[in-house]
């Protein structure tokens, strides 16, 4: 059912003025993003007509934008996406493990989101299979599914990565499977320190090797010296790794992985009104308790949409990692092997089906919708044909 109010709407009402007021300020990827919501599911990209083969009720359905950034689109690309996943994952427990940067670092990965997202990517990932394979700790070679939001709940800017991890891994001489502790996987503090050494190691690299930028009240860290002094803070403070409890079985991590893996910086489900005062939506202040952790934000129109489009991701950047036991072409065999340790059985390969999306059942009868027709982009389709005139039976 389609929720009372848009992401999309409130683009197309607001959307023209803002690029208008902003214009020469706005990315062509952040442009591409407003135009994609707008259409999606609209005349402007196409659509196809479905007819009930039991009661001949019509539907019109138009195209979905299919953009990673469209909160109505994102549904079906989580579904397929788990499927695939799902015969990845062991008879373990798994554990969520989150990596944030500090404030200081984050107002310099604002202008840099490329560099810095795959430096995030690579420091947390790292920092996380060298102290696995410590014998101090785990000594075992792990498995990562990372993703990358930056968002937090109020859409302000917050770059960080969510881990999900198997509670244990391959010994390091392939000989077991050596499982973590049931409640605890690996020392926050530990991963913190090697986190920010590893981080700024490497982003000072980045600036003597003249790949960072810097603009407005940053552009004097262009100076080593001054860059230096910036980050000063962040090299003496605890970077905040943040480890849950395992999650309760298989299933969980999927439900997990549902809700993590394909989010936008907001949902239509959180958008509660849009007048002239603004945009009204649900957010989760986490300063507060439980009991009072949801809140209600008002934000004027033009501030809701600078604050979504600061989360729309640099062309071609994976915002979804797969590291260690689950990296690349090894990840098949690794899987394999770590369930002969397991004594679980192999996963039997099925053959590949065709993923194609199942219609709504007809809203009439409950029937079977098939579709009849298709036409283009900014066109409408065919009426439906006038009902036939009953036909009389001659006397004889």
């Amino acid at each position: 059912m389609r929720p009372d109010l848009e992401v999309a709407d409130i683009f197309r009402s607001a959307g023209p003025a803002y690029r208008e007021a902003h214009a020469g300020h706005l990315g062509l990827g952040q442009l591409k993003v407003m135009t994609a919501i707008e259409h999606c599911r609209t005349p402007a990209l196409g659509g196809h007509v479905e007819a009930c083969t039991d009661c001949g009720h019509w539907r019109v359905a138009y195209n979905s934008c299919r953009n990673r950034h469209c909160p109505k689109c994102q549904g079906a690309a989580a579904r397929i996406w788990l499927a695939e996943r799902e015969a990845d994952l062991l008879p373990v427990g798994y554990f969520h493990v989150v990596f944030t940067l500090p404030a200081e670092v984050a107002a310099i990965a604002f202008h840099n989101k490329a560099v810095l997202y795959d430096l995030l990517f690579k420091a947390a990932s790292e920092t996380m299979l060298t102290i696995a394979a410590d014998p101090r700790h785990l000594g075992a070679r792990i498995g990562i599914t990372a993703v990358l939001h930056t968002w937090g709940s109020a859409m302000t800017y917050h770059p960080h990565v969510h881990m999900i991890v198997p509670g244990g891994g391959i010994a390091l001489d392939g000989s077991r499977w050596i499982s973590s502790r049931p409640a605890f996987l690996l020392p926050v503090r530990v991963l913190g320190k090697l986190f920010r050494r590893l981080f700024l190691t490497r982003l000072l690299q980045l600036h003597d090797a003249g790949r960072l930028a810097f603009f407005g009240s940053l552009s004097p860290l262009a100076n080593r010296r001054a860059f230096l002094d910036h980050l000063a803070p962040a090299r003496k403070t605890s970077w905040a790794v943040y480890a849950k409890p395992p999650f309760a079985g298989p299933q969980a991590v999927l439900a997990y992985l549902a809700r993590y893996t394909h989010r936008v910086a907001i949902s239509n489900r959180r958008l509660l009104g849009f007048d002239e005062a603004g945009v009204t939506f649900r957010y989760k202040d986490y300063r507060r308790g439980d009991p009072d952790r949801q809140q209600v934000m008002t934000l004027t129109t033009d501030e809701f949409i600078r604050r979504f489009l600061l989360h729309v991701l640099p062309r071609g950047f994976h915002r979804i990692r797969h590291y260690g036991l689950l990296a690349g072409s090894s990840r098949k065999d690794n899987l394999a092997q770590a369930r002969r340790l397991l004594a679980v059985p192999p996963v039997v390969d099925e053959a590949p089906d065709e993923r194609t999306e199942v219609s709504p059942p007809c809203p009439c009868c409950g029937g079977r919708m098939i579709v009849i027709e298709t036409f283009a982009r900014w066109c409408q389709p065919r009426a439906p044909p006038a009902p036939a005139a009953p036909i009389r039976e001659l006397a004889p």
